[in-house]
């Protein structure tokens, strides 16, 4: 239900695809049904597995976050736990293709200072454990999200360490092509906004 994934669901539902968001509140439900796709009422952070809610997909995305409001701990049981345990759910359900939103700075936390270190050292954590888990991942870090209307325009690159802002919109826009273009599986990039259309920079990858 987070500002990202509500874009990327509305993407694909117009795309012709049944997507499933997880959501905490049941009065949640409306706003993905709205959009045409699927609630699941689950807790990301107290339920044991997460495999139920992932059977039989195709692809598991990975955007949620606990958010810039909240502390070190829970930083940790969202960003980095829940990560995790969407990995172990796609495996023991066969689920191959994982998507992982991450973040600018996950390859160098220790540079980070204040409240942005908790969150960068789980999100390092996190991709770290995608990686290792034999799955078809791709990894997408975005520049710093904005609410601004979407270009349709980015600039993508596996050398890390940029900066710069990009839309949320757009941010959805690449995960949506990132799902149907196999040469991104095994690969970590950076996104920002650019001058390249969506599909013509995530093909470049």
């Amino acid at each position: 239900h987070g500002k990202v994934a509500l874009r990327l669901l509305g993407l694909l539902a117009a795309e012709g695809h049944r997507a499933r968001g997880l959501i905490r509140k049941a009065g949640q439900a409306a706003d993905l049904e709205a959009l045409g796709a699927v609630p699941v009422l689950g807790d990301l952070e107290a339920d044991a597995s997460l495999a139920e809610y992932v059977q039989g997909a195709d692809v598991v995305v990975f955007a949620a976050g606990a958010g810039p409001g909240s502390g070190p701990a829970r930083k940790r049981t969202v960003d980095l736990g829940g990560a995790v345990k969407l990995v172990d759910a796609a495996l023991a359900v066969g689920v191959h293709r994982y998507v992982m939103v991450s973040s600018i700075g996950a390859d160098r936390p220790h540079a980070a200072s204040g409240g942005m270190r908790p969150y960068l050292e789980a999100k390092a954590e996190a991709d770290r454990y995608l990686m290792a888990s034999g799955l078809d991942y791709t990894i997408v870090r975005p520049g710093s999200l904005t609410d601004d209307p979407g270009t349709g325009r980015v600039r993508v690159t596996t050398e890390l360490g940029g900066r710069g802002d990009v839309p949320r919109d757009d941010v959805a826009a690449v995960i949506a092509e990132v799902l149907d273009a196999p040469n991104t599986t095994g690969v970590t990039f950076e996104v920002f906004s650019g001058d390249l259309p969506v599909a013509e920079a995530v093909r470049s990858l």
